[in-house]
């Protein structure tokens, strides 16, 4: 695959999982500074990994999640909430993914990880998305 091939499957693959809007607004504030790592995500991380067959898109959705907890990245954590909802998961599941990084990531970083997916989920809900509260994704 070149690396053309990637980015155009990267960024289809981005598309489908954080949505239009979310990945117009990125393209459009991206600049000549952010240009290069623009195009490094998405054809290493969406075109290279989130296109490979080895794992599902909700499983890879968990993952990305409890990194995220672990990690303390709340400013990524909203965007893939969103993207786990999209990608099936429940509140429930997400809820269970952060409770299960807890255990091993620490409490703190899952307190502060439910706060960012309850606030989404409500957002959510509060715009009649499907996957909002208590809804299945």
């Amino acid at each position: 695959m070149t690396e053309q091939d990637s980015y155009e499957a990267g960024m289809a693959v981005r598309r489908e999982v954080l949505g239009d809007e979310h990945v117009d607004r990125a393209i459009a504030r991206t600049t000549g500074f952010t240009e290069p790592f623009q195009e490094y995500i998405t054809r290493s991380a969406w075109g290279s990994v989130w296109t490979r067959d080895g794992l599902d898109r909700r499983t890879r959705s968990c993952i990305t999640l409890s990194v995220l907890t672990a990690l303390h990245c709340h400013d990524e954590l909203a965007m893939h909430v969103r993207a786990a909802v999209r990608n099936g998961l429940t509140e429930a599941e997400i809820g269970e993914v952060l409770l299960h990084t807890g255990v091993y990531a620490g409490v703190p970083a899952a307190n502060a990880a439910f706060a960012v997916a309850q606030r989404t989920l409500a957002e959510l809900a509060d715009a009649g998305e499907p996957g909002g509260r208590n809804e299945p994704g």
